[in-house]
């Protein structure tokens, strides 16, 4: 629901040591009027105000940090008053692996917020378990594990910085390879691993799935269009969920083995039927180019 004078609200939030700060500086520079640390009993408040405001501030953003064992159930229910006065915040949340946070606490030589007397990895724990629920009611999650902090400006520049219909849902197809890891954010997975693999075909393996030929072997395969044809359907059932549940934002990551060849074509095919469907689509190839 749109918030009184057009008012937008984006509250960032996630793990400690996943980029909160950068977020937080790059929605800033792009015209957010952003205020750091704000305990949750406060989001009303500045809902508030900037209603009042008459459109002198039209997006606010907030940032959630851990404060007390009781941060995600108070940040939920700060959540669900402003909704009830007809504002829907949109919730992001970014998060990290273990061995990147640790890496990254490290660098700056401090300890982790809830790390208490324990080790670095016990706060990571405790407060991945805390903010368990809360990242599951996310709008848009991050992963910024392999991120630097232009990737990650460019993600939150994508995401809050055009004039959009805040009421949409945004779609990301993301290619990957599953001998790199999983995409840990990913709403939706889909395995192309049952086709052919152009890697085995001598003029096709330093191609990629962006070339026409690699592309035109893969939708060849047996079962390819089919599949196409029968996902098609499944996502227009989901993303037409998504929109009623009020989610923005969608991860579909398409993956293959090496993320060079079966996902890129793949990802390429649905995200085109996507947009033919009027859906807002964003299409990344992970891993092209790893190998």
């Amino acid at each position: 629901m749109t918030a009184p004078h057009g008012l937008e609200v984006v509250v960032v939030t996630g793990l400690s040591g996943a980029g909160r700060s950068t977020a937080a500086k790059c929605l800033e520079d792009l015209g957010w009027f952003v205020v750091d640390n704000l305990p949750p009993a406060l989001l009303s408040t500045m809902v508030d105000l900037g209603s009042r405001s008459q459109g002198a501030v039209s997006k606010i953003a907030v940032v959630a940090d851990v404060r007390s064992r009781a941060f995600s159930s108070d940040l939920r229910t700060a959540i669900d008053e402003t909704e009830r006065r007809g504002v829907h915040p949109r919730v992001l949340f970014l998060e990290a692996s273990d061995d990147a946070l640790v890496r990254r606490f490290e660098s700056v030589r401090r300890p982790h917020p809830m790390q208490g007397d324990g080790r670095l990895v016990d706060g990571i724990a405790a407060e991945r378990q805390l903010l368990l629920d809360l990242r599951g009611d996310a709008d848009l999650v991050l992963d910024t594990s392999l991120l630097n902090v232009h990737e990650l400006r460019g993600k939150v520049a994508a995401a809050f910085g055009a004039e959009t219909d805040t009421d949409a849902l945004q779609v990301t197809v993301l290619s990957f390879g599953f001998k790199y890891g999983l995409p840990v954010d990913a709403d939706l997975v889909v395995d192309c691993r049952f086709l052919p693999n152009p890697h085995w075909v001598p003029e096709l393996r330093p191609m990629t799935g962006r070339d026409d030929a690699v592309r035109d072997y893969v939708l060849s395969r047996p079962g390819a269009e089919e599949f196409l044809d029968r996902y098609q359907g499944v996502l227009e059932l989901v993303t037409a969920g998504y929109k009623r549940e009020g989610k923005h934002y969608a991860l579909l990551a398409v993956g293959c083995t090496g993320g060079k060849h079966r996902s890129v074509a793949m990802a390429e095919q649905l995200a085109a039927r996507l947009r033919a469907a009027g859906t807002e689509v964003t299409v990344t190839h992970r891993d092209l180019g790893r190998e």
